[in-house]
């Protein structure tokens, strides 16, 4: 591979780009049929795998095409749950500076197409399609976007690439590279550098982050330092669940919302659960799984556990008293974020596991006492900020338990730490007017040079 990248460094620029395509797509193309039995037998046995399979595969939706017919579009794609929440105000704001427009959104999994339909109603919703040659043409062809925005870190060389050859105007915002992504970025640096150039803009989290941006090979002067749009996430009024559960839970009983909890941690929030009524008899867990497929798993656990357990779909279709001491299973898509309002403390999973933590802002936009594992880098900076103001506490398995029953039993000291994260949330706000100004005067550059 050094070899290649030697040779490639050396060929002229229309050489490098082919280059750099051709061994992407034959990977791409050998990673799918090699693992073709894997995706098979997954989608047999999951609807999360085989949703939107004909749109990735390069079906263009009859409601895309209608919706973009004779329509000036900007297509902002927003991998999940996270991304979403943090583009549905941007996108908000970016209608009302583009009256007319079209804001197509797609999104690469399940839960986060399910949540963008729901929160994104004016905007048509699909799925990426691969990062393919023929797919992402269609698509291209059909939409005609005058812009393609890229959240967070979603780079996809075929895209950038189709983008570049059509004419495209392509920003990446809110734009990070991780630590666990940085390395693989620099070594492969030569191959990047000309995909990276035909980004006319990336709106960085951070000054970190913008410098790690220029590292891999961004052009030094198209990257700008926007804010997290993350701190701009606010919930819009109480959903109709929350509403639901609010009137259903006993009366002054302590609430513990565990949200966007992954495999593994489930176990352990079940396992410290009995400390936690012993020291605060009453309390009851809301166990809110991240991804859908976990919904039933979560579910057994909590049986197994003896203690009893209400689900949101059942409350839904026959509302009862929630039972102090109890477990209620947050088994709907779109729900969590306003669930958070309802908690006494919240733990904010992927964080005990190594997978980089979720967004632990959702709860503290309400004052509410956040708890984390030590696994955030997804999300270092926010919780860095909220570290240095003593507004979260990050725990290991071993101390979960301890922490949540001081928590509950020292509510002044739990109010305080809450408050502390609500203003580290509110004064770092500004993001999405910053980022919506910067692609407004993209577009407004592009109707100027079309003149």
């Amino acid at each position: 591979m050094s070899k290649l990248i030697i040779i490639f460094a050396g060929a002229p620029g229309k050489a490098r780009a082919r280059f750099v395509m051709i061994v992407y797509s034959t990977l791409l193309v050998a990673v799918l049929v090699v693992g073709a039995p894997y995706w098979l037998l997954r989608m047999a046995t999951s609807g999360r795998y085989r949703a939107g399979l004909a749109g990735r595969l390069g079906r263009v939706p009859v409601g895309l095409r209608a919706a973009a017919a004779g329509k000036r579009v900007v297509w902002v794609h927003a991998v999940s749950v996270g991304e979403v929440m943090a583009a549905t105000r941007l996108i908000a704001e970016l209608r009302e500076k583009l009256p007319g427009w079209v804001i197509a959104v797609s999104t690469t999994t399940q839960t986060g197409q399910l949540l963008a339909r729901e929160r994104l109603k004016d905007s048509p919703v699909f799925y990426m399609p691969l990062d393919l040659a023929f797919a992402v043409r269609r698509y291209l062809r059909v939409m005609r976007p005058e812009m393609v925005v890229l959240m967070e870190s979603e780079l996809w060389p075929r895209l950038m690439r189709e983008c570049a050859r059509t004419g495209v105007t392509m920003a990446v915002v809110n734009a990070r590279v991780s630590d666990r992504s940085l390395p693989r970025y620099l070594w492969l640096k030569a191959l990047w550098r000309p995909l990276l150039g035909h980004v006319a803009l990336f709106l960085a989290q951070s000054e970190e982050n913008a410098e790690r941006l220029r590292k891999i090979g961004a052009p030094a002067e198209r990257v700008r330092v926007s804010g997290n749009l993350k701190y701009d996430v606010r919930t819009v009024g109480e959903s109709a669940m929350t509403a639901l559960l609010r009137g259903q839970l006993p009366m002054g009983a302590p609430v513990v919302v565990c949200g966007s909890t992954l495999e593994g941690e489930e176990r352990m929030l079940l396992e410290a659960w009995p400390a936690v009524l012993k020291a605060t008899p009453g309390a009851v867990m809301v166990l809110a799984p991240r991804h859908p497929d976990r919904f039933k798993v979560a579910a057994a656990l909590a049986e197994a556990t003896g203690f009893a357990l209400t689900r949101a779909t059942e409350l839904r279709e026959r509302p009862a008293p929630i039972a102090a001491g109890s477990v209620f299973l947050l088994d709907t898509i779109g729900d969590l974020a306003s669930v958070y309002s309802l908690a006494t403390v919240a733990f904010v999973g992927g964080s005990l596991v190594a997978s980089g933590g979720h967004n632990p802002l959702e709860p503290a936009q309400f004052g509410i006492p956040v708890v984390m594992g030590p696994s955030f880098e997804n999300f270092r900076e926010i919780v860095e900020a909220m570290r240095a103001n003593d507004a979260i506490r990050i725990v290991g398995p071993e101390e979960l338990a301890g922490v949540l029953c001081s928590m509950l039993q020292q509510r002044t000291e739990a109010r305080t730490l809450g408050d502390r994260g609500r203003r580290v949330f509110e004064t770092q706000a500004g993001a999405t007017r910053r980022t919506v100004d910067a692609l407004v005067e993209l577009v407004d550059e592009r109707v100027v040079s079309a003149r």
